[in-house]
């Protein structure tokens, strides 16, 4: 997952509400991001009160989003929805590298 770190937030949060709570090398794959830089984005979420960690087993835990958590994700669905410029503003930077 490439971008800043509210898009890597929004990002993960998005993954676990389309895919319910996961594991997390299954979030880690979902959200394409590695193991080190997930956990310290699970921390900062989990300390926020928009993720939690599910202990599913004696060793096993399973991240979901909260209810806080899905208000944040409908908000920036909303955001994202309402800037129309964004795309037109992507399009007009199109390039491409020739060798």
């Amino acid at each position: 997952m490439i971008g800043s770190k509210l898009e890597m937030h929004v990002g993960i949060l998005t993954v676990l509400t389309n895919k319910g709570p996961l594991q997390l090398t299954n979030l880690m794959c979902e959200a394409n991001t590695n193991c080190d830089v997930l956990r310290e984005l699970l921390c900062f979420l989990v300390k926020q009160g928009l993720v939690e960690e599910i202990k599913v087993s004696e060793n096993g835990v399973v991240y979901a989003i909260t209810e806080r958590g899905t208000s944040v994700v409908r908000f920036f669905g909303q955001l994202d929805k309402s800037l129309p410029a964004k795309n037109q503003q992507n399009e007009s930077y199109s390039f491409s590298i020739e060798n």
